[in-house]
């Protein structure tokens, strides 16, 4: 099953984020997907994120092919020139990806070691176009195109608020958005509404970012130093108050599932693991989503 097709077929689609650092290889790999794969429908593959350099996503993406398993494929504007874009694009579809989240890309963080420069060639709106033209290739079981996907941040709106950008997106091509990591089940409520009173919904699925927090100090660090990121003050407080911390983040996330799969318009969730892969696994048993 494709992740499209689990959108379109589960009441809630599960991912997870593939755990990826410059020393990964094609062994590490094949062991987080064999933990993951009997608990998500696919798995999101990196593109290098905060500049941290690691194995090249396409060859991540066939690694887990040849598992059987469906990858969520990153694309950012930031590190490729409108060249090598096309050329990952026709790449991806060429190996038999069939989805792809596509993204700007963030700027790199002020104490990242070395030089770098950010390329920025073509904007999100060139890539999603060009990404919309690719056809997969004819002895794909699956759809057509690629499924794709671009990031939001799900946030407090005003009563006024007009989603004006998403529904740009979603005129372009752009069939899921995924938010950032949020813990804030009331304001992922209300930000669905908005999206759902704009009949959004009729033309993009929403998948909510989440995590087991391993600590109350890594959930402060997160929700000071990850792009928007929201961790609730009484979260932190179940974290310090618990003898045991990274089981009780598993639980927090897990009761977070729970109540994702009974908010209207959430088709489902992104799992990131800020520790071992097998916790992403625990944490999804736990909530009784794959039971």
């Amino acid at each position: 099953m494709t992740f499209q097709e689990a959108i379109r077929t589960r009441d809630f689609a599960v991912s997870a984020e593939l755990k990826l650092d410059s020393r990964s290889s094609a062994r590490s790999i094949g062991d987080q997907a064999r933990i993951l794969s009997s608990t998500v429908d696919a798995i999101q593959v990196t593109d290098s994120p905060a500049g941290c350099v690691h194995l090249s996503p396409l060859v991540v993406a066939r690694i887990l092919l040849d598992q059987g398993i469906d990858p969520v494929l990153h694309m950012s504007c930031r590190d490729r020139n409108r060249v090598a874009l096309r050329g990952d694009l026709l790449g991806a579809a060429e190996l038999g990806v069939t989805s792809l989240l596509l993204m700007r890309g963030e700027k790199f963080p002020v104490d990242l070691p070395g030089k770098h420069k950010a390329v920025f060639d073509w904007g999100i709106k060139k890539l999603i176009a060009n990404a919309r033209a690719v056809k997969l290739v004819p002895d794909n079981p699956g759809p057509a195109g690629f499924f794709l996907g671009s990031i939001v941040t799900a946030f407090n709106p005003k009563r006024d608020w007009q989603p004006k950008k998403i529904s740009a997106n979603a005129d372009a091509g752009i069939k899921f958005i995924q938010t950032q990591l949020c813990f804030d089940i009331d304001l992922v409520r209300r930000y669905v509404a908005s999206l759902v009173a704009a009949k959004l919904l009729e033309r993009v699925n929403v998948i909510i970012g989440i995590a087991p927090i391993p600590s109350a100090d890594m959930g402060e660090w997160l929700a000071g130093n990850l792009r928007a990121t929201v961790v609730p003050d009484a979260v932190i407080k179940r974290l310090k108050q618990s003898a045991n911390p990274e089981r009780e983040g598993a639980l927090i996330c897990a009761e977070m599932l729970q109540q994702l799969v009974e908010t209207p318009g959430v088709s489902g969730a992104n799992v990131v693991s800020f520790g071992e892969t097998d916790v992403i696994a625990r944490t999804i048993e736990l909530s009784g989503l794959r039971a």
